[in-house]
């Protein structure tokens, strides 16, 4: 029997199989009426975005960021996700939100305003980060916008896995876990770019001045006839300086030892840059990283961070929390941005990453990795298309066939405890999407754009959020949190107590000490 079958026969009947944690954050661009980039300032019925928990901004002032809370259950998740919404779709005038992952309607850098956070240090540091990454990037791409699905493993199921795997179940162990999880995440991941991928076409907008070979769709589109996620590929989030740098995901140590370097050693094309101009700050640092948020990556590890606490200390210190997926389209189909089957999938998929056997990644398995991950963004939905495996070349449909059929067996696991009868249906859906690749997200939004002659910058948005309502209470909960979120603001703004600079300096240092 091989390892992740005796560690399925060992969760078998478990209650903690339904007691998995989960949080979605949803980046969404806010635009005018006519689609054009909205130039107006982050409302203030939102709050401070600076220290408001669920409605802050990402890159733009213009690009909302919504984050749940913590969620046992994946129903209560989206229920607050819809509740989110629904405030800001009411508290936006006459504003929408863009509904898919790449952007539309921008028509230079300039007309992307930078995020503001207020007046304080830790304002000016979000601030001067995002001014950086727009130097190192451009800021069109950084007004590219998905879905983050953040998951935890509870202790009942680490106090089993060490059982079964005769192993401890400390930190150190958790870390491990964690890390395979992520192992096998990435080794894997082109599978989900097929599943959910749902950027096969740009706005001709966004390739200003970018060397590509997509193809003219109309006027104003350009695609690849079989891709399913640009955001993934060259054209999207990449860094060509980061492809350089190789992180280490074999054990927690390796894994920060791996990251250091390219936080503090400079970095010969963003000296270039310099960090200030008189006065005026350019980037935080002229590192490989400003900060870890910078790493491009399909899943990260996690640790809740302590005011003023670097991410990578806070792993170092305190170990690996939760994960970050970061691979996934925004749904331009569901008003969310992401549907209740999508996120059940994602509890299975991570699970198989967590209970299969994986000793380790080489830096031969990590340039596959990203080989794969390459070719299903640009032809994943070519029927000859062959990925690279560890024992060579794989049919993508008979690998992806392999995996599904093993998530399969996990939904079952998870259904047998939950009373649930959907989970199985969730991933026999996804195994259609393999079978037939007009069944992805990707190839409808494709379809949609040449049966209707659509181009990508006219698509619709579903009206549903406008439609619902909250009810006086919740509403008044919103009100009063984004109420708090400003006094929390003026609070941080009264607090300060020493110059920026030396802010920056702390924070910068990789302090040990508790």
């Amino acid at each position: 029997m091989s390892s992740i079958e005796l560690r399925m026969r060992g969760l078998q009947g478990n209650p903690a199989l339904t007691q998995f944690k989960h949080g979605i954050e949803r980046e969404a661009l806010r635009i005018t009426p006519s689609g054009s980039l909205a130039q107006t300032r982050h409302p203030s019925v939102f709050g401070s975005p600076l220290t408001h928990p669920s409605i802050t901004t990402d890159f733009s002032e213009a690009q909302l960021e919504v984050i749940t809370g913590v969620h046992q259950s994946v129903e209560s998740c989206i229920q607050e996700l819809t509740e989110i919404h629904t405030f800001i779709h009411h508290g936006l005038d006459e504003e929408l939100l863009w509904p898919a992952s790449m952007p539309c309607g921008i028509s230079n850098e300039e007309g992307i305003p930078v995020a503001r956070y207020g007046e304080s240090n830790a304002a000016r540091f979000k601030e001067i980060y995002r001014v950086g990454l727009g130097h190192r990037y451009g800021r069109v791409m950084q007004t590219i916008s998905g879905i983050h699905y953040n998951f935890s493993v509870p202790d009942a199921i680490w106090d089993l896995l060490a059982k079964i795997d005769g192993t401890s179940s400390d930190q150190k162990a958790r870390d491990d876990g964690y890390l395979r999880l992520i192992r096998n995440f990435r080794k894997h991941s082109w599978l989900l770019i097929y599943l959910f991928g749902a950027s096969p076409a740009v706005c001709g907008s966004f390739l200003q001045n970018k060397e590509h070979n997509l193809h003219r769709l109309d006027a104003s589109t350009r695609y690849l006839p079989f891709a399913t996620s640009l955001r993934m590929g060259p054209l999207g989030y990449q860094s060509e300086a980061q492809s350089h740098h190789r992180v280490v995901y074999d054990s927690l140590p390796e894994f920060v030892n791996s990251m250091i370097p390219a936080l503090v050693e400079s970095h010969p094309v963003y000296a270039k840059i310099g960090i200030r101009d008189g006065d005026v700050y350019k980037q935080l640092t002229d590192a490989l990283l400003q900060v870890e948020a910078e790493l491009y990556s399909t899943i990260r590890a996690k640790r809740k961070t302590r005011p003023g606490e670097r991410a990578l200390v806070a792993l170092r210190r305190r170990g690996i929390e939760y994960v970050e997926v970061r691979c996934l389209d925004t749904d331009p189909f569901d008003p969310l941005g992401i549907t209740v089957g999508t996120a059940k999938f994602m509890d299975v998929f991570l699970l198989h990453s967590l209970l299969t056997p994986n000793e380790g990644e080489s830096a031969s398995q990590s340039a596959r990795n990203l080989d794969n991950q390459a070719k299903t963004v640009h032809n994943g939905r070519d029927a000859d298309l062959e990925l690279v495996a560890p024992d060579g070349a794989r049919r993508f449909a008979d690998w992806a066939q392999e995996i599904l059929e093993e998530c399969v067996a996990i939904a079952s696991l998870i259904e047998d405890v939950s009373g649930e009868s959907d989970r199985q249906l969730i991933v026999e859906e996804q195994i259609e999407k393999v079978k037939d690749s007009e069944l992805t997200p990707a190839a409808r939004l494709q379809q949609l754009m040449v049966e209707r002659k659509q181009p990508f910058a006219s698509l619709g948005l579903d009206e549903d959020m406008m439609q619902m309502s909250l009810s006086h209470e919740r509403q008044h909960d919103f009100n009063e949190v984004a109420r708090q979120s400003e006094r929390d603001r003026e609070a941080i703004e009264a607090s300060d107590e020493v110059p920026f600079e030396s802010y920056l300096a702390d924070y910068l240092s990789f302090r040990e000490e508790e």
